[in-house]
């Protein structure tokens, strides 16, 4: 009888659940899931905003996926993608976040609390501001060559000198507080006395980062290598704003030639193609920092 009337109020428990998530579901299923399938569906059609196709939208199989993988623009777009993300994301972010945060770790608070202000200051500053300050700054008669000049060096175009080296280098200026912030967060949680008694025993700083800090960190290095990750590969906005994705297509990644494609020459049908792969290449990733650092989900 107990168990009965346990099991009744478990069920009743886990229909006034289901009642209170379900507008989360709702519009986790109308902005999400919906959206998603829409763009599965018209990635194997010919949609387009402009011409006879515009009006007669109809199946054409893999035409879109074999159309873009034969096109040369598209494989440099990949490549282009890969360096923007193992540089800007990997490299630079993460990196840079975890260096910053460790160094950050043994000062006190108000030190603390004033470098992580300036370093957040970047990241919470909207996108384009963010763009147009750099272009401020890489341009002729910018910052950087009037400090070039005062040195005795020439002035250089960077953004079409260096278009990549630039986009990448404003990103990783914008990103690194989020890292930083999550080692911090994952760094201070380790207990002193296990790093403490590691020293006490002989061991080097770097025997002791390599050995116990980094170690104990693995699942936050590997959650922040997907996160910045997935958002690096969808940067848009700096490096359209900064470059337009040129000079040329010099700086071209994924998400700039899928706007080109589905808004610029209107073929919305071959832009969702290229935004599925984009959605690939993120899940591929995601797997192989969780295959390398063996975290289990």
């Amino acid at each position: 009888m107990e168990n009965s009337l346990k099991r009744e109020q478990q069920m009743s428990n886990s229909k006034k659940a289901l009642i209170f998530l379900f507008p989360s579901w709702l519009l986790l299923l109308i902005f999400f899931v919906g959206p998603v399938i829409l763009t599965f569906i018209f990635s194997f059609t010919n949609l387009a905003l402009t011409g006879a196709e515009a009006s007669q939208l109809r199946f054409i199989g893999f035409e879109n996926f074999v159309r873009m993988f034969n096109d040369p623009a598209f494989q440099t777009s990949v490549v282009r993608t890969l360096i923007f993300v193992i540089f800007s994301a990997v490299i630079g972010q993460c990196f840079l976040g975890f260096l910053i945060a460790f160094m950050m770790r043994e000062k006190n608070r108000a030190f603390r609390r004033v470098v992580g202000l300036i370093i957040i200051a970047a990241w919470v500053t909207p996108e384009v501001v963010v763009s147009f300050c750099w272009v401020a700054f890489l341009g002729d008669s910018g910052t950087a060559n009037w400090l070039m000049g005062l040195m005795g060096f020439k002035p250089v175009a960077w953004l079409f000198a260096f278009p990549m080296i630039s986009v990448v280098v404003a990103n990783i200026w914008r990103g690194t507080a989020f890292s930083m912030m999550v080692f911090q967060s994952a760094l201070d949680e380790i207990p002193r006395e296990v790093e403490e008694a590691a020293v006490m025993d002989g061991a080097s700083r770097w025997q002791v980062i390599r050995k116990i800090t980094i170690p104990m960190v693995k699942g936050t290095i590997a959650t922040n290598l997907m996160l910045v990750t997935l958002q690096t590969l969808g940067v848009f906005t700096l490096i359209y704003t900064m470059t337009g994705g040129g000079p040329g297509n010099q700086t071209a990644t994924l998400p700039v030639f899928m706007y080109k494609q589905a808004f610029v020459s209107y073929q919305l049908g071959y832009g969702t193609a290229i935004s599925l792969v984009l959605l690939l290449i993120g899940a591929a990733a995601s797997l192989i920092y969780m295959k390398m650092l063996k975290v289990k989900v």
